[in-house]
This record gives C-alpha cells, structure tokens and sequence, in this order.
C-alpha cells in the first residue's frame, strides 16, 4: 500500500487539531496498525501529549530538515504499541529565516520521505501535526502529504476560515503537489446544547457534503485533561464519551480507506 501520508491542519488555533492527531493515532495504534506522528509544530503538544519531550536537543523534526540526522535517527518510539513519533523543538520556529535562501525549502520533506521509503513502510499511517498558520511549515506538510485532514471547531466564524484554507489548498495543489486530496473534515468541540453547533454541522455537511466524517467530537473535560498526564484521551480514560467519539472516527477513518481501495 502507498504511505498515507495525512497532514491535520487547520490555520486556527484551538480547534483540536493536536487532541485529533494524537488521539487518531493512538486509537489506529491499539487497534494494530502501525503509525507515525510528525510533530511539525514548534509549540511540541503533539510530543508532549505522546508523554514525550519536546526539548530534545538532538533527535527531532528540526535537525531532520536542516539535514543534521538522518530520518532513522529521528524516528523515537512511544510507551503506546505501534506508534512512533518524530517530535518536534521550539528552534523549528527559526526554520523559515533559515531557509530564506533555499529555492527548494518547501520540498524538505517531501525528498526526506521519499528517499527513505524503505523506514516509512512500515508504518501503515503517518500524520503530520501542523502549525496553526499557514507559514512554510505548513506549506512544506502540504507538499510532503497525500492527504488532509481538516478539523473544524463547530462555532462562530469557523466556516469563513476554512474557505481561506481551501485556497490555500488549491494553490498548493496547483503549483507543489497536484497529488494532495482532502481526505475528511472532523467537527469538533461539538456541545449539543449550543444551538450553533448545530447550525455549524448542518451548514458544513450542505457545503462539503460527503467529506464530512458522521464522527463529531464532543466538548469534553477528559479530552483537555490528558494531554497533562502525557498521555491520549484514549488511553487515559478510554470509556470517556470524548475517547468513544476518536474510536469512532477511527473505524469510519479505515472504512473510508476500504472505499476508496474498492472504488
């Protein structure tokens, strides 16, 4: 199988995006399918909410793409089974003035992975955590992905910042990567007595129809409270309606794979 190489990304902080990755990831890990986190986020919740550090002087996303390791040497295991991790630095933040010169910057990753298919095959999965903006670190996820994920926080103002997002996707796509896809658009911090949820689920699912997953997250205490203990909601409490709801987007997550495998 090609590498699902799946960037989740959203220019706005706050909307799950890192609660998504590392949750997605762990949930496909205990179900026996091997994955990768990239943190490509200086701020490192990705590394952190794995139970891992994220001031690693050495092996980290950073010193991959400014070629100071190799991509062997980056990958760190995590205390979860089939799940491994690059993690990320708060030097990845310098990244873009220290490339200012380099016509190729946007493609580090992309010639990283595909140089090293060889380490990558085995990972059934890989996600890629990214910045929420849309800086050259996200640019060089969309360059380096097949597909995206997308998490849209189900409130005020959320449609309009998608829009500038798609933009940004078609661009990238028209000139980088004609090969990107949209994979699904997750809604979260869903609270069905917000009647504004709602709206927001019904206005999405008129607007991008079937890439919507059926899976909404829900607003939930124990889904912020993990990431503290450095661990996923889905193994610190996984019968929390929070970790439920990731199990779910799980299965739908493969089932989408199995369509798109017979289509």
């Amino acid at each position: 199988m090609e590498n699902k190489i799946i960037s989740v990304i959203n220019q706005k902080g706050g909307v799950g995006k890192t609660t998504t990755v590392v949750n997605l990831a762990a949930s496909l890990s205990i179900m026996g399918h091997t994955t990768l986190v990239v943190d490509l986020d200086p701020q490192g919740n990705a590394t952190t909410g794995l139970g891992k550090s994220n001031t690693k002087e050495v092996n980290n996303i950073y010193n991959l793409l400014i070629g100071n390791i190799k991509l062997n040497e980056a990958i760190i295991n995590t205390d979860i089974k089939n799940l491994d991790l690059i993690s990320s630095t708060v030097n990845l933040s310098g990244l873009e003035v220290e490339t200012a010169t380099n016509e190729d910057r946007a493609f580090k990753l992309k010639n990283i992975f595909a140089s090293n298919s060889n380490i990558l095959n085995k990972y059934d999965y890989i996600f890629i955590d990214c910045p929420p903006s849309l800086s050259l670190l996200t640019v060089i996820a969309l360059v380096g992905s097949n597909e995206l994920l997308v998490p849209l926080q189900t409130e005020f103002f959320a449609l309009e910042g998608i829009t500038q997002l798609i933009n940004t996707i078609d661009r990238i796509k028209e000139k980088l990567n004609p090969q990107l896809s949209l994979r699904g658009i997750l809604l979260t911090m869903f609270d069905k007595r917000n009647k504004l949820s709602g709206e927001v689920d019904i206005e999405a699912r008129n607007h991008f129809k079937s890439k919507v997953y059926n899976t909404v997250i829900p607003r939930n205490v124990r889904l912020s409270e993990a990431p503290s203990h450095g661990l996923p909601c889905v193994i610190y409490d996984k019968t929390c309606v929070g970790s439920k709801a990731y199990f779910d987007l799980a299965n739908e997550f493969l089932s989408s794979n199995k369509e798109a495998s017979a289509a």
